[in-house]
């Protein structure tokens, strides 16, 4: 007899989870109720990250994984949680379609063979990046177990020649930035949006940062900015210094209702709410940003749709140097700048060549 299908909400999970009622739940195995409070049924949690925790610590040291799949269990148990919220869910989503893969084979098995095969199967069904971040996450589970003295050593590090979707080129045009901030700010939508792509074009920074900026940001010397990607790497730190133009934007942005009380988010909702939740998520901006980019392709010159993400580009695009545009960006070097950023095509002189060029044969 087969084994029973399991529901597409609890594919990917731990053996014995199911998702339902709004949480997580574990299904004690006969005999072990004892160490579960006596339940047949044991709730783990809401979420994910609070259910892998309340696991974790009824399960304590974890017995030696025999199987991917028991690698794959530990790592969501005790590496996945210290992550972001995004960084967690896209973990989650690898690792669901990692398990059917691998999940019964010995670590020490896989090669690299294994991956390219995978990478090709995922790039088709969901894209390049899909099979990038898949094969990524299953290369750092080796990794961990290679650090927890599972196995000698991993076979994909350093082995592995993936390529890589193209980087975005679109350039948004100056014209096309004149003809967003020219539309009539009719209606709520239209009066955050377009003081947002003002501050974003002075200061290059990520959506996720310029939602998350509080008052206590705007200080005497100028914006006091640890961008959230480099919080847990580099550290690194920005003063975006005051200008008039950006002192001016900013008292635009605060006269835009209803009234700051206290640290209040720079851009808040018609509640009062910021923009970007606990997870780092920001739903209702970018249904925001959806209507506005409707409109603009409906009333005005501009054809084509651009990303929120492609004014940072037009800020390193549009700054003097290559150093410049890394620093007004955060990057710790040059490099993804260049990569990524700089979108301008590079101009060149044609080569002054002799009209009558030597005859060398004789």
């Amino acid at each position: 007899m087969s084994p029973k299908r399991r529901r597409s909400e609890n594919r990917g999970l731990p053996k014995r989870w199911r998702y339902r009622y709004g949480a997580y739940y574990y299904l004690v195995p006969p005999g072990m109720e004892a160490a579960w409070d006596g339940k047949k049924e044991f709730r783990l949690g809401r979420t994910l990250p609070e259910a892998y925790r309340t696991w974790s610590e009824r399960l304590g040291n974890l017995h030696k994984p025999r199987s991917m799949s028991d690698i794959m269990d530990r790592y969501l148990l005790e590496v996945v949680p210290a992550k972001s919220s995004r960084t967690q869910e896209s973990n989650q989503l690898a690792i669901r379609r990692l398990r059917p893969v691998f999940g019964r084979m010995r670590p020490q098995d896989i090669q690299p063979s294994h991956a390219y095969r995978y990478f090709d199967l995922v790039a088709k069904r969901h894209g390049l990046t899909s099979a990038r971040h898949d094969v990524a996450t299953l290369r750092h589970i080796l990794t961990k177990a290679v650090e927890w003295g599972l196995v000698d050593r991993n076979h994909l590090m350093g082995q592995l020649r993936l390529p890589g979707a193209p980087p975005r080129d679109r350039l948004v045009e100056d014209w096309e930035i004149t003809e967003a901030l020219s539309m009539p700010a009719a209606n709520r939508g239209m009066q955050v949006i377009q003081p947002y792509i003002r501050f974003k074009l002075m200061t290059g920074l990520r959506r996720g940062d310029i939602l998350a900026l509080r008052l206590s940001s705007m200080r005497d010397d100028g914006i006091h900015v640890q961008p959230s990607k480099t919080r847990k790497s580099s550290g690194r730190r920005l003063i975006i210094e005051w200008t008039a133009d950006l002192r001016q934007v900013v008292d635009e942005i605060l006269r835009i209702p209803p009234r700051r009380i206290g640290d209040a988010p720079l851009f808040v909702t018609r509640e009062g709410k910021p923009y970007i939740d606990e997870n780092g998520r920001c739903n209702a901006f970018d249904s925001l940003w959806q209507r506005f980019m409707a409109r603009l392709l409906a009333e005005t010159r501009v054809t084509e749709r651009f990303q929120e993400r492609d004014l940072r580009a037009k800020v390193a695009s549009d700054s003097d140097t290559l150093v410049e545009a890394s620093e007004r960006l955060g990057h710790a070097d040059t490099a993804i700048t260049q990569r990524v950023y700089r979108r301008k095509p590079v101009r060149v002189r044609p080569l002054r060549r002799p009209k009558n060029p030597p005859n060398r044969g004789k």
